[in-house]
C-alpha cells in the first residue's frame, strides 16, 4: 500500500525557512518523480515543484523559483523541499504527490502558515 507522510509544517514569520519532509513506503521510491502541491484556504489544489526519479531534473511553479528547493534521497525513500524567503502567500497545507497509473495518491499533507 502506497503511503506518504509529510512532516517539517510550522508557523514561521515572513522572510523564514522551512523544510518539508515526504516518508514514502509501499513502492519502489526512486522508480518515480515526485511532485509538491499545495493548497491555500478557499482555494483549489497548486502544482509547486516536480523531480524526476534521480534527482537531477528539478522544476517550479514561478512563484517559489529562486526561493524553493526541491531534493530526493532514494537511499531514505524520501522528498524534501526546502523553503527560504517565506512569503505570506505560501501559506497552504502542502501535499507531497505520487502519479500511480494516472491516479494521485498524496499523504495527508502538513500545514505552512507565514505570519508576523
Amino acid at each position: 500500500e502506497v503511503q506518504l507522510v509529510e512532516s517539517g509544517g510550522d508557523l514561521v514569520q515572513p522572510g523564514g525557512s522551512l523544510r518539508l519532509s515526504c516518508a514514502a513506503s509501499g513502492f519502489i521510491f526512486g522508480f518515480y518523480a515526485m511532485t509538491w502541491v499545495r493548497q491555500a484556504p478557499g482555494k483549489g489544489l497548486e502544482w509547486v515543484s516536480r523531480i524526476n526519479r534521480d534527482g537531477g531534473v528539478t522544476s517550479y511553479t514561478d512563484s517559489v523559483k529562486g526561493r524553493f528547493t526541491i531534493s530526493r534521497d532514494n537511499a531514505k525513500n524520501t522528498l524534501y523541499l526546502q523553503m527560504n524567503s517565506l512569503k505570506p502567500e505560501d501559506t497552504a497545507v502542502y501535499y507531497c504527490e505520487l502519479m500511480d497509473a494516472g491516479i494521485a495518491r498524496r499523504g495527508q499533507g502538513t500545514q505552512v502558515t507565514v505570519s508576523s
